[in-house]
């Protein structure tokens, strides 16, 4: 079925029920609730300052009207002015001074058009601010902080799989004395608050000398409960026939995890490989209390930074934070389809 055809499905044959109605008020409302700061986030990033600091504020970015004018360098902010004799024009201006301006038609620019400042209004007009991304790079080190934000996801992400993984197999796959000891000890932590553990992770980091380290960000969080309690879960579905056939064939532990278990577990894979990009991407706690230079600061440290305590380049910050969320959201779209097969696989067992 496509998706068209499942979203335009209704009760009533002819026309549409009231529980049709009811259904798409409520798609309509959560639509509304979960995109519409997104959406606001994203149309500010095209704003100018002025056009930030309007009120009542506006969803679409409005920018005040300029024009060329002959004679002139750049070209000029335009406004509704008020002439001496009662009529109104769109007049671009070229100068001021106190409570008068000059403006001039562009038509005719050798004739100069003096009128007062009071009660004049700007003239605004639909327009993409594209400077605010294309100015991020002469501000600050925007692509020292992505390389930072990437590294600290790709390689955490990749040694949580390896470790998570590892971890489950061998919870899911060996008997040993103790296992289920060990296990339940795991899920034990989930209910530790991550705070406590906190001043632990420090001294240790500390003592490592992995201080403003990028490595002192990473190896703290790589193995997760979470991970291995998804992963053993799912892992558990595998038939274990499978495994004492590859040992009657001589394959080593390390070829069996490697070049069966692995594959075989690839959705549950994906699902931690989206929660642990999503982690690492927005952590901002832990990088906060690790790194304290500049150059080693990530993109979520960079926007703490980059807001001034009197004055805040929002219009710079709105486009820096639509930045930080457009990778996390890429991979989301991609990865996305695994995540309700992965999690509804690893309840079965």
């Amino acid at each position: 079925m496509s998706a068209l055809a499942f979203l335009t499905r209704r009760v009533g044959r002819r026309s549409l029920h009231w529980t049709d109605w009811l259904s798409y008020a409520y798609l309509a409302v959560g639509l509304l609730m979960m995109f519409g700061p997104v959406l606001w986030l994203l149309l500010s990033s095209f704003k100018t300052p002025a056009a930030l600091a309007t009120f009542p504020p506006s969803l679409l970015p409005y920018g005040q009207k300029q024009v060329s004018v002959p004679g002139e360098g750049a070209p000029k902010p335009v406004y509704r002015v008020r002439l001496p004799d009662g009529s109104q024009r769109e007049l671009p201006e070229i100068r001021r001074i106190g409570l008068s301006a000059t403006y001039v038609d562009p038509a005719q620019p050798e004739v100069p058009i003096r009128a007062s400042i009071e009660g004049r209004e700007p003239v605004r007009e639909f327009r993409l601010a594209t400077e605010n991304y294309s100015d991020l790079a002469g501000k600050f080190r925007v692509g020292l902080y992505l390389w930072n934000s990437v590294f600290i996801t790709l390689v955490a992400t990749l040694l949580t799989l390896l470790f998570n993984s590892m971890a489950a197999f061998a919870l899911s796959k060996y008997q040993f004395k103790g296992r289920a000891g060990v296990f339940g000890l795991i899920l034990v932590t989930l209910m530790v608050p991550p705070a406590i553990v906190l001043v632990p992770n420090f001294l240790v980091i500390n003592e490592l000398g992995l201080l403003n380290s990028l490595w002192g960000v990473i190896w703290p969080a790589v193995a997760t409960p979470t991970g291995v309690f998804l992963l053993r879960q799912y892992m558990l579905t595998i038939p274990d026939e499978l495994l004492e056939a590859a040992r009657m064939d001589h394959a080593g532990e390390w070829r069996i995890y490697w070049r069966i278990v692995l594959p075989l577990s690839a959705p549950a894979l994906a699902v931690l490989a989206i929660f642990s990009v999503m982690w690492r991407w927005n952590d901002f706690l832990w990088p906060l209390i690790v790194l304290s230079k500049s150059e080693k600061f990530t993109l979520q440290l960079a926007l703490n930074a980059f807001q001034g305590d009197l004055v805040t380049q929002w219009n710079y910050l709105l486009a820096m934070t639509v930045m930080t969320l457009l990778p996390i959201t890429l991979v989301f779209a991609f990865l996305q389809k695994y995540i309700t097969q992965g999690i509804a696989s690893a309840g079965v067992k």
